[in-house]
């Protein structure tokens, strides 16, 4: 846990501060933690599931009330076309949605069969506590209804702790979440430095820490919150492989790949980052995806940081000899989509997640070549198998080492679906009922009669 943070809305594009928000105190921080521990022990034990839900179906109908206004938010900050930002509040809105019509029935007490002996057992699924939420800048309003809504749903209080850049976005949300009628203390927005963060994991009334972001942070938050036994939920990074092992409809496929490398400017965890296309298919899928690629219209990154860590990624894998064919040359933060070929287990770029829209294309010569290269990765977060042949599609599914596994379909995300990966992408799970589980005390009661 290093360096302090400055909040700022910064014009992706041109570097330029729009706005600068005052960084917590450490009075602040005391604040927030006693206000949500305060919410957890008054206002969680005098509510039932049904009315923290339609809470959350208040903030779901906010988001939809709201949705120019916070998807403008979303364009300032990190630079989101402006469709797409309108398509993430609407998501995020149907999330929370989700855990409004659902969570009373997931949270049900669970009977149990006994095996032995007189009376009744059962599970009752009760809050866990104060949650610390560090959300990352690629999602800002998705990122935090993933986390917060089941969580709010099963009683927990939330502390977030947004990324510097979306300080608008963070207290935008912490609006909606008083006007929605939750009381202080249930969602508390904190503009917390890094040494902050580390105060709140320490701190014995936070119960446990979610976070998506990057692989060293995640290290770094499970490392302390594990020294004080706290119970953590990492998204990390990924480098997700496409596989492309039959079609009967070549330019579908190829649209399919494009959309699943370039949506969000590529700067999505999950987004297709390695196609392995087996060789019949290669040259032709090569040739229409380059094409595609490189005639898409993305919107600038994040940042010109970010952007710059990406060229710097690129010219070094080139350097190591993969082949870059490219749209044109990075300006400020915007950072033409282009192809790698010819990329080896001795190059850089092979163990790396790109983010952005820069595609790495591997041929493969059989099943389990493809299987074997996917699998070749510290990541382990999602995957697309395409298959014209559904049987080799199921097994191959089976194979692949990820927590997510698509079949002939991309950006299938949806409220039900649960959404995690292994390996160096970190563990838990968000969204669907799984989602739910993952900071609920499962308490068994057993009684004899």
């Amino acid at each position: 846990m290093t360096a302090s943070t400055e909040y700022a809305v910064t014009d992706p594009a041109t570097g330029e501060i729009i706005r600068t928000y005052p960084t917590a105190t450490d009075a602040d921080i005391e604040a927030a933690l006693a206000a949500a521990s305060t919410a957890y022990r008054s206002w969680t034990p005098s509510t039932t599931v049904a009315e923290r839900s339609a809470l959350l179906r208040e903030v779901s109908r906010l988001h939809e009330e709201r949705r120019e206004e916070l998807a403008a938010i979303i364009v300032r900050e990190m630079g989101k076309k402006l469709d797409d930002a309108l398509g993430e509040v609407d998501f995020s809105a149907a999330i929370y949605g989700f855990y409004a019509e659902r969570a009373e029935a997931l949270l049900a007490d669970e009977p149990v069969p006994l095996l032995d002996g007189e009376g009744s057992a059962l599970i009752r699924r009760s809050p866990f506590g104060v949650l610390l939420g560090i959300m990352p800048w690629n999602f800002p309003s998705y990122q935090v209804a993933r986390f917060a809504g089941p969580n709010l749903a099963v009683g927990n209080t939330i502390l977030l702790k947004h990324a510097p850049q979306c300080p608008e976005s963070a207290a935008a949300l912490e609006q909606l979440f008083r006007d929605a009628g939750f009381p202080e203390g249930a969602y508390v927005n904190v503009y917390a430095t890094n040494e902050q963060v580390a105060t709140m994991i320490r701190d014995p009334r936070v119960a446990g820490v979610s976070l998506t972001g990057s692989e060293r942070a995640g290290s770094a938050v499970a490392e302390l919150a594990g020294r004080h036994l706290k119970k953590v939920v990492l998204e990390l990074g990924g480098s997700d492989p496409f596989l492309l092992l039959g079609t009967d409809d070549l330019d579908a496929a190829v649209e399919a790949a494009a959309s699943a490398r370039l949506d969000n400017a590529g700067q999505s965890c999950n987004a297709a980052k390695r196609f392995i296309v087996v060789d019949d298919l290669y040259e032709p899928f090569l040739e229409k995806f380059t094409a595609t690629v490189l005639a898409s219209d993305v919107a600038p990154l994040s940042s010109v940081a970010a952007a710059e860590r990406l060229e710097e990624q690129v010219d070094r894998a080139v350097l190591q000899g993969a082949t870059l064919v490219t749209a044109g040359t990075r300006v400020a933060a915007s950072y033409p989509p282009g192809v790698l070929t010819g990329v080896t287990s001795a190059n850089d770029a092979y163990h790396e997640e790109l983010f952005g829209p820069v595609a790495v294309v591997f041929r493969v010569a059989s099943e389990d070549e493809a299987v074997t290269l996917a699998n070749d990765t510290p990541f382990g977060l999602g995957s697309y198998v395409f298959a014209a042949d559904p049987e080799q599609a199921a097994r191959v599914a089976d194979r692949i080492e990820a927590g997510m596994v698509f079949v002939n379909g991309v950006l299938l995300d949806s409220p039900e679906l649960p959404f995690g990966g292994i390996k160096s992408s970190g563990f838990g799970r968000e969204l669907g009922h799984f989602g739910l589980e993952e900071f609920v005390n499962k308490k068994l009661i057993r009684t004899v009669h």
